[in-house]
């Protein structure tokens, strides 16, 4: 079950559900439209699994910077959000989809217990520019069924992200880094 836009304010006001900072104009429907963050690490050369991404950090200024076909941009969510009720579901929407950007396509669940500023995937299609915190897509609240897990246990590869995380596949293969 997906919590509706006022259901989302009130389990904020009980503390059911953490969106740091929280404006209540960003609700809707059945969403809250999440911003992004100021920060882009645009992934050099080729990918490998078994090794960590090589990158390069960059803030994005106020007059904005063009995202270029081809690249592999992870960037964070303005916002950091989290609940020990609920489980969430973040996912570009429509405003970005109709400029060419996919966003966060391959990881939109964020556990029970997982409180974070969202590492996330962005490609474009053309080149387009974009702005720190401009609306980037909508962050939706799942009720859970079932004995709850919280995320925040020993073992949790990304429980303690605080921004911008590379890929961790590489502590599995072989053992760890090559």
């Amino acid at each position: 079950m997906i919590l509706t836009g006022p259901a989302i304010a009130a389990a904020v006001a009980a503390g059911e559900i953490s969106i740091e900072p929280f404006e209540a104009n960003r609700l809707s429907p059945n969403a809250y439209d999440w911003r992004l963050g100021e920060t882009l690490r645009i992934c050099d050369g080729d990918l490998d699994a078994a090794r960590p991404t090589a990158f390069t950090e960059t803030v994005i200024p106020a007059a904005g910077t063009v995202l270029e076909p081809g690249v592999l941009y992870l960037g964070v969510t303005y916002e950091r959000t989290g609940s020990e009720t609920y489980a969430q579901m973040l996912n570009g929407d429509r405003t970005t989809g109709s400029l060419g950007i996919w966003v966060h396509v391959s990881a939109p669940l964020g556990h029970v217990g997982h409180a974070i500023r969202w590492t996330l995937e962005i490609r474009a299609a053309k080149r387009v520019r974009i702005y720190p915190r401009m609306t980037f897509g909508k962050l939706v609240f799942l009720a859970t069924a079932g004995e709850r897990a919280s995320y925040q246990r020993p073992g949790a590869k990304y429980a303690a992200t605080e921004g911008i995380d590379i890929s961790r596949l590489y502590t599995e293969i072989a053992g760890g880094p090559r």
